[in-house]
């Protein structure tokens, strides 16, 4: 396969052109390409050659001598018919298969699914493929079901019962027998287990599994999103019963084998309503005049030893669970909010880096080691960012210090090229009820920053002395947080889009350069109407942060070591590396990658979906503050666009909504993927990523976490065009007229039917 970049300077002619990448194509195999890829690969690097190339790769696959994966992809087709995948069952009937070998997302109609669910692993037949046909897929064997089960609400009759789901995954009702109810009632919320789906039945039958409660009710709502994620609701007994038993158990047996860090001030900053508190900092001048900063980290390993009945429970939740109005921690209260957390006044057991630093913040050595310290002040994030603000209160001139320090830190990070993304998110005050009465959003301030370049500095050392050990030695298996290269193709996309706006960002060049210039771009852009355009194009650019055994690097912070060490109290991946840690400062061998690699793969794996539940559960929330607010007018930004409607998002309150394509009354519109816009096809009105727009409440659907949004104009009327106002306007005239009814077109066609 071709991997190198030809010479820039030579030209690829037309006539070696269709040579050139036929032979590129016969050496790919299964993988996937697109028309940079190629051009990349054979040194065709002019507008025309690629203008040539795209042309000439599409109509390839139109001919059926290669296979279009997605638009712009594309893979050579193989000979064989069968293969495996994974289902993807949707509720409007567009059920397909993701191929293994090449990631291919081939349809299957329902009556050729065998009933697979959502996430099943099959073997499918591949139909003949035909020109300027779709290809399609036949299930012919459930290889291995996923365990799974579904949310809704509970329909109980005298003689029969159902579940109507809430998933995007299950078009039908799941029938329930009498038997299986668990004691459910019509309107309650429940988990549903599928045990069975006759070949011939329309409906699956299944068993309730759990009653959350009435829909509704707001710890309901919230479980039932939990669940709907796979997340756990509620700790087992037993596992509370562990807990509870443990004391703190400093020592002084403990206490001798640790350095003692309780002398030096220590404070800790963190979230009004924070009771996990797992980092805390110290900070005092040596007599040489610099200064000696530690990072103080729960020792919570001290505490939950491997394969316990603790230390099962958190590696299968892997992370805590932040939803808007709690947190499902990774760990039972009695440790996370008491034994573990640094609370003031309380001697605490705790693992540290140790920096000695100069007042240009520059690091002259650190160790690391297990420590005992006690904290002096729990400071709230507001309470920190008035000191520095002012210049006076507890402790004053430590978080100056420290935020001197931090500044300096910061700024040499995005010298050497870290991408500095700064957003708002949306906080709701919640009543006593769990309803939301107010929106607030969380900045982040230099007290916020502070922190969070400590936190950095302690787990870029961490990942440094085990990933790059002293005397040339071979490193040992770790967890690496890692941060991969940008796609490419969506920066290049981001280029293209952002030099419209007058902006360069560069698609090729180090990686330093590349991030300095997305930088600039940021700053730059800072209250311009395009500036959530162009900052959510950029983000989308971004890989995906994961963990892994495999470093290569951090791309997004510049680093070239890094890993999650601050927060054991609520990260698995954290106790993983404080474990490692103790094992190869004392000598220990390295542990078996391949069984790591499976734990880290699994905490990336749960780290997604707990996002994906705090995700649903802001927007759940959203619907049900907006459902006070229906047919009210607001400003918004469109923020997502697709060939179904605009997403808008309200600039008060970020609480974002759709704008049904259908809603879209004035012409027919064509989604244009490439340029993230809807395009009129009579009129040429164009609706983009990042423009401004007026929107009214129309609906609000906290079943289906939906929130509607009709366009407006500067009156808060609806959104036409001259034509469709115009025609409107008449008919309303008509039917104002004394003594006149207006008759639509389809009353006179009734009309004329029941004449004749």
């Amino acid at each position: 396969m071709a991997n190198k970049k030809q010479s820039s300077s030579r030209k690829v002619s037309t006539k070696n052109l269709h040579a050139e990448v036929t032979n590129y194509i016969s050496q790919q195999k299964t993988a996937t390409f697109n028309y940079k890829q190629v051009a990349y690969a054979i040194g065709a690097d002019t507008p025309a050659a690629h203008r040539a190339i795209a042309l000439l790769l599409a109509e390839m696959a139109f001919d059926g001598d290669l296979i279009e994966v997605s638009p712009g992809k594309y893979k050579a087709p193989q000979r064989s018919n069968v293969t495996t995948g994974v289902f993807v069952r949707r509720s409007n009937g567009k059920n397909s298969v993701l191929t293994d070998d090449d990631g291919e997302t081939i349809f299957v109609a329902e009556r050729n699914s065998m009933h697979a669910l959502n996430g099943d692993k099959v073997r499918v037949i591949v139909a003949a493929r035909r020109r300027g046909v779709e290809p399609e897929a036949e299930v012919i064997e459930i290889i291995e079901e996923k365990e799974q089960t579904f949310i809704g609400t509970l329909q109980v009759a005298r003689q029969y019962a159902y579940l109507q789901t809430d998933s995007k995954f299950l078009a039908t009702d799941i029938l329930i027998p009498r038997a299986k109810l668990k004691g459910g009632k019509t309107g309650q919320k429940a988990i549903v287990r599928i045990t069975s789906w006759p070949d011939d039945a329309k409906n699956p039958i299944g068993e309730v599994v759990d009653i959350l409660g009435q829909t509704g009710d707001n710890t309901t709502e919230m479980h039932a999103i939990l669940a709907e994620f796979g997340l756990p609701y509620r700790y087992p007994e037993n596992v509370n019963a562990a807990a509870e038993r443990m004391g703190a158990g400093i020592t002084d047996e403990v206490v001798a084998q640790r350095e003692d860090m309780r002398q030096v001030t220590t404070f800790t900053i963190d979230p009004r309503d924070a009771k996990d508190f797992d980092d805390a900092l110290s900070i005092r001048r040596l007599p040489d005049g610099n200064y000696e900063v530690g990072v103080h980290i729960a020792d919570v390993t001290h505490y939950v030893q491997p394969d316990s009945l603790l230390d099962k429970e958190a590696q299968k939740r892997a992370t805590s669970v932040y939803l808007v109005d709690r947190v499902v921690p990774m760990l039972p209260e009695h440790l996370s909010n008491g034994i573990c957390s640094l609370r003031p006044d309380e001697d605490k057991l705790t693992f540290s880096c140790i920096f000695v630093m100069n007042e240009n913040a520059e690091v002259l050595k650190s160790h690391i080691a297990r420590t005992v310290t006690r904290s002096n002040r729990r400071f709230t994030y507001e309470e920190a960012q008035q000191i520095i603000e002012t210049g006076s209160g507890d402790y004053a001139e430590e978080i100056l210090t420290l935020d001197r320090m931090a500044k300096i830190l910061r700024k040499t990070r995005y010298d050497n090229g870290s991408v500095e993304f700064d957003r708002r998110e949306v906080r709701f005050d919640i009543d006593e009820t769990g309803h939301p009465v107010s929106v607030f959003f969380k900045e982040s301030k230099d007290a916020n920053k502070l922190i969070e370049e400590f936190m950095l500095l302690a787990n870029k050392t961490v990942a440094t002395v085990i990933g790059k050990p002293a005397g040339h030695k071979k490193p040992k298996a770790f967890v690496y947080r890692v941060h991969d290269m940008p796609d490419p193709g969506k920066l290049a996309d981001l280029s293209k889009i952002a030099r419209t706006f007058g902006f360069k960002v560069k698609e090729t060049g180090s990686a330093r350069d590349v991030n300095r210039s997305i930088n600039r771009m940021l700053a730059d852009v800072k209250g311009l109407g395009e500036e959530n355009f162009l900052s959510t194009l950029a983000i989308r650019s971004m890989a995906k942060a994961i963990y892994t055994t495999t470093n290569v690097g951090h791309y997004g912070l510049a680093f070239d070591y890094y890993t999650h060490f601050t927060s054991p109290i609520r990260r698995y991946p954290d106790m993983m590396v404080h474990r490692l840690l103790e094992r190869y400062l004392n000598g220990g061998r390295s542990v078996n990658q391949a069984k790591l690699e499976e734990q880290c793969k699994h905490s990336s794996d749960m780290e997604q979906l707990a996002a994906s539940a705090e995700r649903a559960s802001i927007k759940y929330k959203q619907v049900e503050y907006m459902g006070d607010h229906m047919g009210e007018v607001y400003d918004g930004v469109i923020s997502g666009v697709t060939e179904w409607g605009l997403y808008v998002e309200l600039r008060d309150n970020m609480c974002e909504g759709l704008v049904p394509v259908r809603d879209l009354a004035d012409d027919y519109y064509d989604f244009d993927e490439k340029n993230y816009c809807l395009v009129g096809r009579r009129r040429g009105a164009r609706y983009r990523l990042g423009d401004e727009v007026r929107v009214k409440v129309a609906r609000a659907s906290l079943e289906k976490k939906q929130l509607d949004f009709v366009l407006v104009d500067d009156k808060g009327d609806p959104a036409q065009s001259d034509n469709v106002a115009r025609e409107m306007s008449v008919a309303q005239a008509l039917a104002d007229k004394p003594g006149k009814k207006h008759v639509t077109r389809k009353e006179k066609k009734k009309t004329r039917t029941r004449r004749k």
